[in-house]
């Protein structure tokens, strides 16, 4: 059997940064520290760092007052933001700096007097905190019946913004469908885009022309790995996503000589490597990685914690 590699796949900047402010944390200030919501979506990862002395809470009601509190790479709102303030908690801002500046260009257009539409998914935590990000008008829509069904004039001034786990393919036709409708439209530049989904996505769709099966390591929750597995079956491919090697049917292999595998952008390489453990179990593997683009973003951490090793 030949295992196939995307590239890239797996840990983006921002997930790095997330996950190394939690426990460089946890080494300045010692256990526990609270982090709102999981700090990534990825359940290996989250258990990971509980069992160093995090503490995850849904709301901040559930920190104790002065606690070291970090906020999760999705970003929060306004409201999450004044609450940890007037409880005086130790914030650490672990907010990818990819949707921080989904923030800012989303308010920079309001503050331009014109009506934001955040293209996103209704109730993920990251559309939530946008929503909460930006002052004036703003209205989220996941597809173009969305963009239809909006009660706005078709001459008002318009401003798009997308979650970053949607890529440029993602968001195409909403866009267009936004465009068509209203008269007076601006929006970020293609190369605003999240670099990290959009590399992955690709990757995917160049890995799928080479393989009769993909296997995507993720977590449920995970929009971006989701989506992954969504586009390796629209390319015609049988497509499953898996948290890691307990998660293989032996049954989906057969007759499969060439899978595809690749990784959500909070999923960790130990899980591509029980993925691939699992497998080899099954009958001998050969290991082939796919050319791809090599990232080498970095993001930077909070000052406070740069002598923290």
């Amino acid at each position: 059997m030949k295992l196939i590699l995307a590239q890239p796949r797996g840990f983006c900047a921002g997930v790095v940064r997330a996950i190394d402010i939690v426990e460089r944390a946890l080494a300045k200030h010692e256990a526990p520290v609270y982090v709102r919501h999981e700090i990534v979506h990825n359940r290996y990862v989250v258990e990971n760092l509980k069992a160093k002395g995090a503490r995850f809470v849904e709301e901040l009601a559930d920190v104790p007052a002065g606690a070291t509190t970090i906020f999760s790479a999705h970003g929060v709102s306004r409201a999450v933001e004044a609450d940890a303030a007037s409880r005086r908690l130790n914030v650490l801002d672990a907010t990818c700096p990819l949707v921080t500046k989904v923030h800012n260009q989303g308010q920079r257009y309001s503050d331009l007097g014109r009506t934001v539409i955040l293209i996103g998914h209704a109730g993920h935590v990251e559309v939530e905190g946008t929503l909460g990000r930006i002052s004036g008008p703003v209205h989220l829509v996941e597809d173009r019946d969305d963009v239809e069904r909006l009660d706005l004039a078709d001459d008002t001034p318009i401003a798009y913004v997308t979650q970053t786990t949607l890529s440029v393919d993602d968001t195409r036709a909403t866009i267009e469908a936004i465009k068509g409708r209203f008269s007076d439209v601006i929006g970020p530049e293609t190369r605003d885009i999240c670099y990290a989904t959009q590399n992955r996505q690709t990757a995917v769709r160049k890995l799928c022309q080479h393989v009769e099966l993909l296997l995507v390591v993720g977590a449920a929750n995970s929009s971006n790995s989701n989506r992954l597995r969504e586009i390796g079956a629209e390319c015609g491919i049988p497509s499953y996503l898996v948290a890691d090697g307990r998660d293989i049917d032996s049954e989906w292999l057969a007759g499969k000589h060439t899978i595809g595998i690749t990784a959500g952008a909070s999923a960790p390489d130990v899980l591509v490597d029980d993925v691939i453990a699992a497998l080899a179990k099954l009958e001998p593997i050969e290991i082939e990685a796919l050319q791809g683009i090599e990232e080498k973003i970095t993001f930077r951490l909070p000052p406070e914690l740069l002598e923290v090793s």
